[in-house]
Formats: structure tokens, sequence, C-alpha cells
């Protein structure tokens, strides 16, 4: 499969069903904010916060470091023992869930039964829930390795609206039921994902005639479980080696990931109604970098992975490939930087009034607008880093990404010690101070990678992450003109005055779009033929 063909697949991974995915994050936005005037700040600062890192915690540990091996290198490979590596993440899930769940119930502080009632059953049932969304792991990469582009969305999707459907007439009807209603929820979300990823793939395993079908590396369904032979090894010791080494780098970007929830459940820095309102926050805040840059990571790291090989630099590989990679690398930067810096903007002046109509006065007055801003810079850092690390792990070799462990140690570390330290000093905010700060070293780490990588060669993709002094113009006058918008205009002046805010945030934010048009020809060339591509495939298909 050429370069141009994996481009083209990636780019419609990414963006087809994008529509689709923003419709469905918009019904769970709903009835979200629904759930949401029903609950105590407490209730969610425990199932968001605490049982959530649980559930996280243990199907992060289990399984991404298979994920990151097993879709790396090309389509020649014994498919069997690939699986096979990838069903051990079902006994490595029960491991890390009988663990973790015996340190949530017997060593961390538990919440008075009055106010969160059933806490115990809630740590059986989300540990419990990781094993089940274990189970579906050989689907989920044998679907994304053969880029089955909407299976995806529709199956995460589809659970995600169930549960928040679930959950709304639980706690409407039976809100006496306390963690009961968030366990049962969660059961039920990742056992409709497993079973959207298995009947997928039965349906198509029993249509011979389906060109997808063809593709496949297995013909019947029971190929997909264990096998054992003695004419070859278990698993692929390869893959497994890099396993390893994906293992000990997952387990130090899990507590960057999610250093701040390990930091309030570990140390207590804030109580569980504190917690609540982050963790809100925190959500409303990563809702974009959940709906764009995590598909856009996660495909164009198949993309990557799949281009260029991993013990060779840009000067000893095929030079079509490294040029169509260098390009993608570059565009997928400006794309970054052109939509973090967006948010950051116009997010500044903004918050305010996305937490009132959201929440109302619990989220939108204290902390909750300080928290927003600051997290909207937060997402022009997870931006940037998104694209970068999906390049930068695609690309290093086992022994770089070995390398690269002692630095995410050290990392991790710091994190650790900046997040108790500032949020002592400044209260939640601290969390996203930390969190921006270890953000911005894993960027300069994955740049000075991308440099190296392609310094031989004639290709500058960080030429990205350059602007024109004209589009940051507008940006900053954007930024200038809704600050001022917000201190006459909101949000304590009736619905007239905001919507007379979000006018004036719409004509600057249209003027900033129509520049960055205008400027950015190179990069609006690469997605009108990717989007163009994508479309074309999908009505072939």
């Amino acid at each position: 499969m050429g370069s141009q063909e994996v481009l083209g697949q990636a780019a419609r991974l990414a963006s087809s069903g994008l529509l689709l995915q923003v419709l469905f994050r918009l019904i769970t936005f709903v009835l979200n904010a629904f759930i949401l005037r029903f609950l105590s700040k407490e209730i969610v600062g425990i199932v968001n916060v605490r049982l959530t890192l649980l559930y996280s915690t243990t199907v992060f540990l289990a399984r991404e470091a298979f994920r990151r091996a097993c879709l790396s290198g090309g389509a020649q490979r014994d498919w069997s023992q690939t699986l096979n590596l990838l069903w051990l993440t079902v006994p490595l899930g029960v491991f890390w869930s009988l663990l973790l769940g015996w340190v949530w119930l017997q060593l961390l502080e538990v919440p008075d039964p009055n106010v969160v009632p059933y806490y115990g059953a809630g740590v059986v049932c989300f540990g419990l829930s990781a094993v089940v969304e274990l189970v579906g792991e050989p689907f989920w990469v044998l679907a994304q390795a053969h880029m089955f582009v909407k299976l995806k969305v529709l199956a995460e999707s589809t659970s995600v609206i169930l549960r928040s459907v679930l959950t709304a007439f639980l706690v409407l009807w039976l809100p006496h039921w306390g963690l009961y209603i968030f366990s049962l929820a969660q059961l039920f979300y990742t056992t409709v994902l497993v079973l959207c990823y298995v009947i997928y793939l039965i349906k198509l395993l029993r249509s011979p005639e389906s060109t997808k079908q063809q593709t496949l590396p297995v013909s019947r369904i029971t190929q997909l479980l264990p096998s054992i032979t003695r004419s070859r090894a278990f698993v692929n010791w390869k893959e497994a080696k890099l396993t390893w080494s994906f293992f000990k780098q997952s387990f130090l970007k899990q507590i960057l990931t999610e250093g701040e929830r390990y930091v309030m459940t570990f140390l207590n820095v804030l109580n569980f109604g504190d917690q609540g309102v982050y963790d809100i926050v925190n959500n409303l805040g990563s809702l974009v970098a959940r709906l764009i840059f995590q598909p856009i990571e996660e495909s164009f790291y198949i993309f990557f992975a799949k281009v260029l090989e991993r013990e060779k630099d840009a000067t000893h590989q095929k030079q079509e490939d490294v040029a169509v990679a260098a390009a993608v690398l570059e565009s997928l930067l400006k794309l970054a930087l052109l939509t973090g810096l967006t948010i950051t903007v116009f997010g500044f002046a903004y918050s305010q009034l996305a937490l009132d109509i959201y929440g109302g006065a619990m989220l939108s007055s204290g902390s909750g607008p300080v928290l927003m801003r600051s997290y909207c810079l937060y997402v022009l850092l997870l931006a940037i880093n998104g694209v970068t690390e999906c390049f930068t792990f695609a690309a290093m070799s086992k022994e770089e990404v070995d390398r690269y462990n002692f630095t995410m140690l050290a990392l991790s570390s710091s994190f650790l010690v900046l997040s108790y330290l500032l949020t002592s000093w400044c209260g939640s905010v601290g969390f996203i101070l930390a969190n921006c700060f270890n953000m911005g070293i894993r960027i300069t780490q994955s740049l000075y990678f991308i440099h190296h990588y392609f310094q031989r060669s004639p290709h500058r993709p960080l030429a990205g992450l350059h602007l024109s002094p004209a589009l940051l113009g507008v940006f900053a006058l954007s930024g200038g003109i809704t600050s001022v918008s917000e201190a006459f205009l909101c949000c304590e002046q009736g619905w007239p005055a905001r919507l007379a805010h979000i006018a004036v945030g719409t004509i600057c934010l249209g003027v900033t779009l129509g520049t960055a048009f205008f400027t950015e020809t190179k990069l609006i060339h690469f997605l009108r033929t990717q989007l163009g591509r994508s479309r074309l495939r999908d009505k072939m298909t």
C-alpha cells in the first residue's frame, strides 16, 4: 500500500463521520447538562474523579502499550500472534483491577455514606467495567489496523449516549440509588461498546462478498480467539518487546495524563465538592481535544507508523514516503496551532458565559471561570503536543523509546511535585498551570526529535508552527475586542446583552477564519485535498 493511499485512509479515518460525532457529542452534552442539575458536587467529584480514575488507570495500564505496539509496522505480520498478544490485556486488566480496587477501598479516604452512598459497590463495578472493555481490545485493534472508518465513531458515540440516557433516567426516577446509578451505567457502557465491535465483525465475516471482509486476515470469528500451535511461538517476540518498552512509557504517560486526579485522590488537596467543579470544567475544556485532536492523533499515528520505518532516519527511507510524511506533519502542526490559538483567544472572553449556560451559578461563580480560561491556554498546548507526539511515537526506534522513558520519569516526578505546590498556593488552577508546564516540556522533547529526524533531509515540517504576521495581528485584535465586549455585556445584564456579546464574538471569529483562509493557503490546499478524497471514498463505498 503506497504512502498516498495510506494518507487517504488516515485522513478519511480522521474526518469521516466527524459531523456524526459532533451530533453525538452535542446530544451527550445536553444530557450531561440535564443530569448535572440533579447531582451534588460531592457525587460528581467521587464519580468523575475517584471512580473514573480507577477505571481509566486499569484500562490504560492494561492496553495502551499493546495498542501502540500492535498498530506499528506494516501489514506483513502473523495476525494470530498479534491477536494472542492482545488477549493478554484481559488477565493484565484483572490484575490491575484487583490491585487498584483494593487500594481504592482500603487505603484511600472513604466518603461519608450519607453524602455519597454505596461507594464500595461503585469501586467493584468500575473495576469490572474496565475488564469488560478489555475483552473487546483484539476487535478494536483489528478494526483500527484495517481502517474501518465509521465503526469507532458509531460504537463509542452510541455507547456514550446510551450511558447518558440510562444515567438521566435513573437520576430522575431513582435518585436514592446513589453510586449504583453510575455503576450500572458504566457497566452498560462498556458492554455496549464491546458488543458493537463484536457484532459488526461477525456480520462482516458472514458477508464474503464484502470488499472489507476480503482484506481481513481472518475468515471466521473464532479465529480472533487465542490459539496455540506447535509450529510457531504463541506471540511475536519483537512485538512483545516493543510492548514492554511502551508499557514502561505508558505507565509514566498515565501519570502525566491523569496527574491532577492522582494528586487529588491520594493527597487530598481538594475536597470532593471542589474536585467535582474542577472535573466538570476539565471535561468542558477538553471537549474539543476529545472531539478533534484525539481522532487526528489516533488516525495519523497509524499513518506515520505504516509509512515510516522505526529503525531508520529520514535519509535512509523511501524519499517519496518521507516527503509525504513531512508535508502531512507540517499541515497537522499548522492545523493544531490555528485551532488551539482560536480556542485560547476566544475562550478567554466566553468562559464565564459558557459555564453559566451549562451548569448555572454552581459553575459560573467562584473559581469556575478562572479555571476555564486557564484551560483554554492548556488546549493550545494539548493540540500541538498531540501532533508532535503522534509523529514521535510512530518514528522512534525501540532504543529511542526506552531513552524517552527516562525523560518521562523525571517529568512525571516534577509534575506531581509541581501540582502539589501550585495547588497549595493557588487552588485548583494550580493543576492546570502544572499541566501547561509539563506539556511544554513534552512538546520541546518532541520538537527536538522531529528537528533531528529531518535534519539531513530537505524537509522542514516544523515550519507549520509559523503563522503570518497578519493572522497574528487579527488574533490579537479579536482577543482585545471580545475582552472589552465581555466587560460591558456579560454576564449579569440579561440575555439581550449576552446575545450581543455572542454576536461580537461571531463577527471576530469570522474575520479571523477569513484571514486564515487567505494567508494559510498551503493548509487550505491540504484540507481540501484530503477531505475531497474522503468524500469520494465515502461515495464509492
